[in-house]
């Protein structure tokens, strides 16, 4: 694991090699793309369908760190133009949701300006900036429902302190175009719709289907910690899922979703951090 953390940031630091990869990535895809038998979902309607499975609505604007608040603004007029591209969007039965496909390459002359991009743990400003926020959005309601997450990639760092965090720590999504993708598969018998928008202070977003579905869903964390390896820190947790009847309110399953761990851009206070070196 941390020897596929130190090939990353190799290739991510050395001139001409980080391109290179990107360019290798992006065309290995398409191929991808262009041999998959994945039927995408790509159909939309404005009317909502009647049933409202999951809503959840994310700030638009936090102090993180020392980041530049003109990034954050800067990401309200990208995620209008992610989320113009997703509402609406219906996903049937056997039909696959792909991130990528539906939003496209983020470019100025799609109208994106330069908003907050994670790269290698730093906040720095990129066309199209802060349109992860949308696809965390998504992941988090699609993990309350009864659609399979197939893709998913998380960041390798934690960058900033936990400030006015509202979901727990793991759950987010990174996104690249084209090969860093959020996909989710509906496998059930209901259609689902997407509605995504900016509101006056929050992302907002509900998955809609044609007809009940018998579960509800709660996510959360378990064994949160620190961990201090000489002079840097790790974070680790586990994402659980508990499957509830909605009929009879009972628990009828647990999962485990993901086991996280990320180097720590910070230096963590007011919290108990355990020397690996001595447990």
């Amino acid at each position: 694991m941390f020897g596929r953390r130190r090939r990353r940031w190799w290739v991510a630091r050395v001139p001409g090699v980080y391109a290179l990869a990107v360019r290798w990535h992006r065309a290995r895809r398409r191929v991808e793309w262009w041999r998959s038998e994945v039927v995408f979902a790509g159909s939309r309607q404005d009317e909502g369908l009647p049933v409202r499975v999951k809503r959840h609505g994310s700030l638009l604007l936090r102090q993180l760190g020392e980041t530049e608040m003109w990034m954050q603004h800067n990401k309200v007029t990208n995620l209008r133009l992610a989320c113009a591209r997703v509402d609406g969007v219906l996903i049937r039965p056997g039909e696959t949701f792909s991130f990528n496909k539906l939003v496209g390459n983020a470019t100025r002359r799609k109208g994106y300006v330069e908003g907050m991009r994670l790269s290698n743990g730093e906040a720095r400003p990129g066309v199209g900036g802060g349109i992860c926020q949308l696809a965390n959005l998504l992941h988090w309601m699609v993990l309350h429902s009864p659609m399979t997450v197939t893709q998913r990639s998380t960041h390798s760092f934690d960058p900033f302190p936990d400030n006015a965090r509202a979901l727990p720590w793991g759950v987010g999504c990174s996104i690249v175009y084209n090969y860093v993708d959020l996909q989710f598969r509906n496998d059930t018998d209901r259609t689902f719709q997407l509605r995504v928008g900016v509101g006056e202070r929050y992302l907002e977003g509900e998955i809609r289907a044609d007809a009940p579905v018998p579960w509800s869903y709660r996510v959360f964390a378990r064994g949160e910690r620190f961990l201090r390896a000489g002079a840097q820190y790790f974070r680790r947790n586990e994402i659980w899922r508990t499957v509830i009847d909605r009929r009879t309110g009972e628990v009828v399953g647990e999962e485990l979703i993901r086991e996280n761990v990320a180097l720590v851009k910070y230096v963590p206070e007011n919290v108990r951090v355990v020397d690996v070196a001595t447990g």
